[in-house]
């Protein structure tokens, strides 16, 4: 089949099964990828070696061959992991330090979509701007004569990457908390309840069983729909907090005590303060779109704070650049330099049950102690048809004012007046802004500024 350009996102491949991505597209995008890689490694592809693993999904089993058959076409050599978490694809190609990495996942989207997520040496994730476009490239240029000679082996990772993770906090540390979690019918069950079971903790599991049929809801909890059910059982079970993940389960969402979901900014704040008690005066990364809670909590504990890009790709090779010791997405996308600088859905769950055991205060309080300060609107989306000159005339609204705000473009347009400001930046795949806003004063003052911009967009 030919293969649609829109298949090459910012971050992944990404489409429909069987329309879009069958098993002839697999192989081409492994041969492909093995190209690119080698290039990226400086090194023929037949002194590569890449990991291969795959999630639940009814159609990853027979995609992931196909992935594994394109790059041994090429001469790599294949460190297959079978069904696994996005993350333990990032931790073998780290730990065993190969050329690059393919994970045969749809993350998130419904059951009728499949994909890959593709990192170099280093687990560094290729992007649109660095690798992904080349792939698509690569094969609309014709791949010609597969060389051949490549081989692979299987392995089993769940053991070592287990104790890896177990070792960002202090097992005994955990106090007996009742967790309702909730596995979205994805990887988070095997991967990450075996380290929850062995803690002190009173589990109560829901779809903790992979399933790619997603029988009870979708695999994404950054929808409210997908997370009601977890917001009841917090309070029906009268439990300390409740945590979901996303289908590949590098992801991880947070309800509070009451029932309440946990912004992402929020829980990025927690974070950065757990981490740098254990590392003092570290650098943290967030993005442009988080509450001023981030760098605040940051500096008020001595931390260094760095605002930056969105998106996995631009994350990981900054975090390199600065040695930061973390880096938080309003999106729930967690990245730790101790685990080779890639984004996970374990050591948060860790590392929070760790915080709220040390401190012995609900999460709830935690986090309402950000909430009387910090008025955000959460990300609102909004369809237009040229999102560059709808920008362009919020910046030239905004700057026009006396006093003028200070202006940045980062990613997208960042507008600071003093006491309240907000981020508009385009979405990579779809014609659609999206507007992430807080203020220090009140909730209404944040709403009424929230309107006021979105009369802006939508005019």
């Amino acid at each position: 089949m030919a293969l649609s350009p829109e298949i090459f996102k910012a971050y992944d491949i990404r489409g429909l099964y069987g329309s879009e991505i069958d098993g002839d597209a697999a192989e081409q995008i492994g041969r492909a990828f093995a190209r690119v890689i080698g290039r990226l490694a400086g090194r023929p592809t037949n002194e590569l070696g890449v990991g291969v693993g795959r999630d639940m999904r009814l159609q990853a089993p027979g995609l992931a061959d196909r992935y594994r058959a394109g790059l041994m076409a090429e001469g790599v050599h294949v460190v297959d992991a079978g069904e696994v978490g996005t993350e333990m694809l990032y931790w073998l190609v780290g730990s065993r330090e190969l050329d690059g990495g393919l994970m045969c996942t749809a993350s998130h989207n419904p059951k009728a979509y499949t994909g890959a997520k593709l990192v170099r040496r280093g687990a560094i994730a290729l992007s649109g701007d660095a690798g992904i476009q080349d792939i698509r490239r690569e094969i609309e240029a014709g791949l010609g004569p597969a060389p051949g000679g490549g081989t692979s082996e299987t392995v089993d990772i769940y053991g070592r990457f287990q104790e890896a993770a177990r070792g960002f906090i202090d097992p005994s540390a955990i106090k007996p908390l009742k967790v309702v979690v909730d596995g979205g019918n994805g990887m988070a069950g095997p991967m990450v309840g075996p380290l929850l079971r062995a803690l002190d903790l009173d589990l109560v599991e829901l779809y903790f069983t992979p399933d790619g049929n997603f029988p009870d809801h979708e695999p994404n909890p950054l929808l409210p729909e997908n997370r009601e059910l977890i917001m009841r059982a917090v309070v029906e079970h009268g439990a300390d907090l409740g945590i979901a993940w996303d289908g590949d389960a590098d992801r991880c969402f947070f309800i509070d005590d009451t029932g309440a979901f946990v912004d992402g900014d929020f829980l990025t704040a927690l974070l950065a303060a757990s981490l740098l008690e254990k590392a003092p005066g570290s650098t943290i990364l967030y993005d442009v779109r988080a509450s001023w809670a981030v760098p605040r909590t940051v500096e008020r504990l001595g931390g260094r704070a760095l605002p930056n890009r969105v998106g996995h790709a631009f994350f990981k090779t900054r975090m390199r650049d600065e040695s930061a010791i973390f880096g938080g997405e309003v999106s729930g996308h967690y990245y730790f330099r101790d685990f080779y600088c890639a984004d996970s859905g374990t050591i948060p769950a860790l590392l929070v049950l760790e915080l709220l055991s040390k401190v012995g205060r609900p999460l709830s309080e935690l986090i309402g102690a950000l909430r009387e300060q910090y008025f955000i609107s959460g990300e609102l989306n909004s369809k237009v048809d040229d999102a560059a000159a709808r920008m362009a005339a919020i910046e030239a609204h905004y700057a026009a004012q006396d006093p003028a705000p200070r202006i940045d473009h980062l990613d997208g347009v960042s507008i600071d007046f003093g006491d309240w400001h907000f981020n508009v930046r385009p979405s990579n795949t779809e014609p659609l802004l999206r507007l992430c806003l807080e203020s220090l004063v009140s909730e209404a003052d944040m709403e009424a500024r929230r309107d006021e911009v979105l009369a802006l967009i939508r005019d």
